[in-house]
């Protein structure tokens, strides 16, 4: 009697843990949960390696420009605001502005 009794008390034990547990699973901290983080985790990493490959490309320019003559330094400068010499030929591309 006293073996049938601990059986049933562990058998109700063990559905009370895994009521518990299936409901802990589905719930707000859940495995859904879990799997949005995840994918937020990964979206960051990637986002996260983007941004470092920003960031050596823009060193290295600067060292490129700071270790350069002033020539390239020059070339920069016309690039950025979009300035040219008396001597340079400017072909424009593309279709005109209309006002």
């Amino acid at each position: 009697m006293k073996a049938t009794l601990a059986r049933f008390g562990y058998g109700i034990g063990l559905l009370l843990v895994a009521g518990y547990a299936l409901i802990a699973l589905q719930g707000p901290r859940g495995l859904r949960a879990l799997s949005e983080k995840q994918a937020q985790i990964r979206a960051m990493e990637k986002q996260n390696q983007e941004l470092a490959r920003e960031v050596e490309r823009l060193r290295e320019h600067i060292k490129r420009l700071t270790d350069d003559n002033a020539a390239d330094q020059e070339l920069e400068i016309r690039d950025r605001y979009k300035l040219v010499q008396p001597k340079d030929k400017v072909y424009v591309i593309g279709k005109p502005k209309t006002n």
